[in-house]
């Protein structure tokens, strides 16, 4: 037989179910009531902050961030009050902090009267207070990206030479020009663009302004002339070399491989090491960096003319067949350009490489003789 219930047993359990009853009852009431809620301390220092110092942040400053570090709990403008406020007692910067709000209300006053907005610092950038190491990166302007879609599309230059006068990667330059080109042909179409969009995220980052005028000195946005990476020079290797022999740059580059190029010639832009070399041997004569620099275009110019016939030339000779969504090409070609060892870089098909033996155990890494 199951065991029996004792009757004060009974009535516990009676009366927990009804006072669990009655407590979802009210809870219930509480979710469906029109009253207004009790205001917590959580919630009435929550409204505190967004009416006093969290109102800062409803209107982003004109032409600046407006990220949480930028601002002391007071709500006041770190690098603008460290500017122009004077010098105070301890009582009156105690009177100060206590005021909310106040800081961005003689901002406006100050950005309104025409005075411009000190320059984002370091701790400026940090749109998460949490994570100091992370810093907001600036973005090119609008007016930065349609000054260097006028000076490629209008007046001819190469990217090069963009790249190098607005201190812009050339990678980056060439990506601008492509979609400011998809971007006009688009209003040519009458299509729709996302400019509020754009517009509101771009209020948010810093950006690299555009130079006043052509002969003004350009704001660097990023380094332009890191040397990048070659696969040749990935792998590990001891190299001996007698004491007598004058072991540079370009011995170094042999090394690695005989077609590797060394440092100076395989940076982005080879042409400022050379200007600067010759600014070096010819201190104050500006006319023979002037005519240096004309013959780096001219042998620019060259190159690139040649690489547009040779383009012309392949697309010429191949076929092609064109449906509406591919366009198939064909070119004749020849087993021998394959090479010998079937890699050669003529030949056609997946060619892949040879894994390379310089971490691999067994293998002999210290050099037994020297050439």
């Amino acid at each position: 037989m199951p065991p029996r219930l004792l009757k004060s047993d009974l009535q516990g359990l009676i009366t927990a179910t009804s006072l669990c009853s009655q407590c979802l009852y009210k809870a219930q009431a509480r979710l469906l009531s029109s009253s207004p809620h009790h205001s917590t301390r959580l919630r009435r220092s929550m409204f505190r902050w967004l009416n006093g110092p969290g109102a800062a942040f409803r209107d982003p400053l004109p032409g600046s961030t407006n990220y949480l570090n930028a601002y002391d709990p007071s709500g006041n403008l770190i690098r603008a009050r460290a500017e122009t406020a004077p010098k105070r007692d301890e009582d009156e910067d105690e009177e100060a902090e206590s005021e909310a709000g106040g800081g961005r209300n003689a901002l406006d006053q100050n950005i309104a009267s025409g005075k411009p907005i000190p320059k984002e610092m370091a701790d400026d950038l940090m749109p998460f207070p949490m994570n100091r190491q992370f810093r907001s990166q600036p973005v090119l302007s609008e007016e930065l990206r349609d000054e260097i879609y006028r000076r490629i599309n209008d007046l001819g230059q190469s990217v090069r030479k963009v790249s190098e006068q607005l201190q812009v990667d050339m990678r980056r330059v060439g990506a601008v020009y492509r979609l400011k080109t998809i971007e006009h042909q688009w209003i040519q179409e009458g299509r729709r663009l996302a400019t509020p969009y754009a517009r509101a995220i771009n209020e948010m980052l810093p950006k690299t302004p555009a130079p006043a005028n052509e002969k003004a000195r350009a704001i660097p946005h990023e380094s332009i002339n890191d040397l990048p990476v070659h696969s040749a020079t990935t792998t590990q290797l001891f190299h001996p070399v007698s004491e007598s022999m004058h072991f540079n740059r370009r011995s170094a580059a042999k090394v690695f491989s005989r077609d590797l190029l060394p440092a100076e010639d395989r940076i982005p832009h080879p042409e400022m090491v050379e200007l600067a070399r010759v600014a070096q041997e010819h201190r104050g004569r500006d006319d023979k960096v002037k005519e240096r620099r004309d013959e780096l275009e001219k042998e620019e110019a060259a190159i690139l003319n040649l690489k547009r016939e040779k383009k012309a030339a392949r697309e010429a000779a191949a076929k092609k067949i064109e449906n509406p969504r591919w366009i198939f090409r064909f070119e004749d070609i020849k087993v021998e350009s394959v090479g010998k060892d079937g890699r050669a870089r003529g030949g056609v098909g997946a060619r892949y490489g040879v894994p390379p033996q310089d971490r691999k155990k067994g293998q002999i890494k210290i050099p037994t003789r020297v050439e």
